[in-house]
């Protein structure tokens, strides 16, 4: 179903359809509200490699160490398929920016500006970090709930502070919902053929 809306959504923006133009009066209805252009830039910033790539770095060093610490059947391939799937991300993101060539907000320069890279980053970055610490947890809804926001925050302060139009953040939310989907598939795999636990 994600991919389909993200292949329908993509046709909308390439070939300027109805719901680009919708999308297009919600990003300048919404550039500037709802957030203080300090909060929103903080959110935003959570989408930074600088930011997003450590945590997911310490996430895989952590469920790598511990798995490896306990003798869990194949404890490698989670923090493996982690790895892989932030790999893919500049693999789907820039072609696919440079084929759609979507022009900036107001107040920014250039094209390229769909799907959103630091929505993408976030989403991978903190998504699977949750999906490998989440066998750790007593509580693992607490940290779901976190990622949640957290990516929800990341996509609000970049359409607020103007630097990406709301369907750019949307398009990457269901495009690396998918690399999650097929990540998870794989830890599910591993921890049914197992009787260790995984963390």
């Amino acid at each position: 179903m994600g991919t389909l809306l993200f292949a329908l959504l993509t046709w909308q923006i390439a070939a300027d359809g109805p719901v680009r133009r919708l999308d297009e009066r919600l990003g300048r209805a919404l550039s500037g509200a709802l957030l203080p252009r300090p909060l929103a830039e903080f959110f935003a910033d959570l989408g930074n490699m600088t930011v997003a790539l450590p945590v997911l770095a310490a996430a895989l060093a952590y469920t790598a160490w511990r798995g490896r610490r306990a003798g869990t059947h194949r404890w490698w391939l989670p923090p493996l398929l982690a790895a892989l799937a932030m790999a893919a991300v500049p693999a789907l993101v820039v072609p696919l920016k440079a084929a759609v060539d979507r022009g900036a907000p107001p107040g920014m320069d250039g094209t390229g500006y769909y799907p959103s890279g630091h929505t993408a980053t976030a989403t991978v970055a903190y998504g699977a970090a949750t999906l490998l610490l989440l066998p750790c947890l007593r509580a693992p809804r607490a940290l779901t709930a976190v990622c949640v926001l957290v990516n929800l925050a990341v996509g609000l302060g970049l359409v607020v502070s103007g630097y990406h139009w709301p369907a750019d953040v949307v398009a990457s939310w269901l495009l690396c919902g998918g690399l999650l989907w097929v990540m998870s598939l794989g830890r599910s795999t591993r921890r049914s053929s197992s009787r260790t636990p995984g963390c």
